[in-house]
């Protein structure tokens, strides 16, 4: 049985109950992880006790506020971890984020600072926490990120973002080949489309998730608990050998031709 007791493992980027992330938190929260949860801070707190509602049952023993735009916050964030459990073993890296305008028309259209937007929020935030998460790993550890097929092949209404995964995904590999010497481990996981907050701004979305339905091998797309179960096993010593990889989450939809 997979076993992360023990494990500390911060996990980012959850929004409500229909995020990967909280789908990856449950499931780490199931094989006996000590979790700390961040949420995106805002002027009336609404995020906060949203998050913390919903992940009372999995009594978190740090729940901290982090805007990965924020250098204070992120610093505050990876010294509270050092000064109260002394090490990190597992960091989830949940983050994206684009305008919707940006989502949508021609690619060349994409505005500097929504391009420059997209990529500091989604690619670039794996590097910044990997950094600072980098000293914490003492015993070693997993870094797991979320990417999308849209990276490799051209989506509709995904534009922007492809590009930042794309850089996300070369990220991975880079971090990978940097971190393992330390015996950390850097992944990605390209989920199938689900129904998310994000997913939401993608125009369309319904009608992507109905094709994979119909196209993809198990006729099905996947849930934020499958990809949770990946995330846990990629987390674990069970993993022990993986690492600079993309794993694809999407009822194997991805080796489809047609």
């Amino acid at each position: 049985m997979l076993n992360l007791s023990g494990k500390n493992a911060l996990v980012t980027g959850i929004a409500n109950n229909r995020s990967i992330a909280w789908g990856i938190a449950q499931q780490l929260h199931k094989a006996g992880a000590n979790l700390g949860i961040t949420y995106l801070p805002d002027e009336r707190g609404k995020m906060e006790k949203k998050v913390a509602e919903l992940v009372e049952p999995l009594n978190p023993s740090l729940f901290l506020p982090c805007n990965v735009q924020n250098d204070e916050q992120i610093q505050s964030t990876f010294e509270t971890i050092r000064d109260q459990w002394g090490r990190l073993d597992i960091l989830i890296h949940c983050l994206a984020f684009a305008n919707k305008d940006d989502l949508s028309g021609g690619f060349s259209q994409t505005s500097r600072a929504g391009f420059n937007l997209a990529l500091e929020v989604s690619t670039y935030s794996l590097a910044q926490l990997s950094g600072a998460a980098k000293p914490l790993m003492t015993e070693g550890g997993s870094i797991i990120t979320l990417t999308y097929l849209g990276g490799v092949r051209a989506i509709p209404n995904y534009n922007v973002m492809g590009v930042a995964k794309a850089g996300l995904e070369a990220s991975v590999r880079y971090l990978a080949a940097e971190l393992g010497p330390q015996n950390i481990r850097v992944n990605a996981i390209s989920a199938g489309p689900i129904r998310t907050l994000a997913s939401s701004a993608v125009g369309g979305i319904l009608d992507m998730i109905h094709h994979v339905e119909q196209v993809a091998p198990l006729r099905r797309t996947v849930t934020q608990q499958e990809v949770g179960n990946t995330a846990a096993f990629l987390s674990s010593d069970l993993a022990s050998g993986i690492t600079g990889q993309v794993l694809y989450v999407d009822a194997g939809y991805e080796i489809m031709g047609m």
